[in-house]
């Protein structure tokens, strides 16, 4: 009687890996015992652009997947038991892979024990040095050293405008207060990531949270705050946060953006272009999102069962792609629909965006 066959993979089935572009990576298949036949690898690895076009078309589409993008690999015997295959990672992304071997004349594949092997190829430019500055630009200029926007007396005259309903906003640091800051920030500390709380404008009176307001609360997003800016006849406020942008990649840094998609302040764009994207109850009342038991009622809740608004959405980060930004952070990001977030993902790394 012949013994079984049993297949031996390394790195071992199941196990999930983090690589980075150009990196190497080598798959080795043991037998138990010597057997005539050829051994395969298995992989989606270097067929990134198939993967990413059927992710947007089952998310767009609705379209079935069929996993073209999955193909075989011959691996080099080595010797009577062994088998392996180097393989180079020229594309980010997502992959899977695992041995298989099919005896002479068999047309059964022989798999080792295991789930596929998880391969997961990060930007060759985050291998190291990823150090993140977090800033509020509110408080740079002369709100940097002490946190104190005004003087006792000055207190006095706003508490009193406040009593009367008046809106009293004192001045705010700009993109170029920042600018001035980079030599420290990645130079004498050496940050090569500049992340910036929500750059976007935000209500300044009609629900309004806090003196400024909540970055939080964004109400156009792909604009920036008017308050971020110097007055300057030559340069826009767009143009000012794009000044920031060549500061940071002048001193080969990266810059990420704070965009919170999950929700919008009060009367913000949306409100009136596409009011059926907010997220009502039955007696038509808007909903506020939370977490943790706590409600922000300062914030409108979006609803993610439109697929124009998943549209609208990624248009949105193409955007600000193209200004150059180079990542994002999405706050409330857990409570936007997975398949959204996968969607985005792909659809930005198939337009070399991001």
């Amino acid at each position: 009687m012949v013994p079984s066959l049993l297949l031996y993979q390394s790195p071992d089935p199941g196990t999930r890996l983090q690589r980075f572009q150009g990196d190497l990576i080598t798959f080795e298949l043991r037998m138990s015992q010597s057997r005539s036949g050829m051994a395969w690898f298995r992989t989606n690895i270097g067929h990134g652009n198939i993967t990413r076009k059927e992710i947007i078309a089952h998310i767009e589409h609705h379209e079935t997947p069929l996993k073209k993008d999955w193909f075989d690999i011959p691996m080099i015997r080595v010797d009577d038991q062994n088998f392996a295959l180097t393989l180079a990672l020229n594309e980010v992304g997502h992959f899977e892979g695992k041995c298989v071997f099919f005896e002479t004349g068999s047309i059964t594949p022989l798999w080792p024990s295991g789930e596929n092997t998880v391969i997961n190829v990060q930007p060759w430019a985050t291998c190291g040095s990823n150090i993140v500055y977090n800033a509020f630009v509110r408080q740079f200029g002369k709100n940097k050293a002490s946190g104190i926007t005004a003087t006792p007396i000055d207190r006095q005259w706003i508490s009193a405008l406040d009593d009367q309903g008046y809106t009293v906003i004192p001045p705010s640091g700009t993109f170029r207060d920042l600018i001035k800051e980079l030599d420290f920030i990645m130079g004498d500390l050496g940050c090569r990531i500049l992340q910036l709380l929500p750059i976007n404008p935000t209500p300044t009176t009609f629900g309004r949270m806090g003196r400024f307001g909540s970055p939080y609360a964004a109400l156009d997003f792909t604009a920036v705050d008017t308050a971020l800016a110097e007055f300057d006849a030559k340069t826009t406020p767009m143009e000012q946060f794009l000044e920031l942008v060549d500061a940071v990649h002048q001193r080969n840094g990266k810059i990420l953006i704070d965009i919170a998609v999950n929700h919008t302040g009060w009367g913000a764009e949306i409100h009136e272009t596409h009011p059926q994207w907010l997220v009502r109850d039955e007696e038509g009342k808007i909903e506020n999102p939370g977490a943790w038991g706590v409600t922000w009622e300062d914030l409108t809740k979006l609803d993610y069962s439109h697929k124009d608004l998943w549209k609208y959405i990624a248009r949105v980060f193409l955007t600000w792609c193209r200004r150059g930004v180079d990542g994002f952070r999405c706050d409330a990001g857990y409570m936007i629909p997975f398949f959204f977030l996968k969607a985005w993902v792909e659809r930005s790394q198939f337009a070399g965006t991001c």
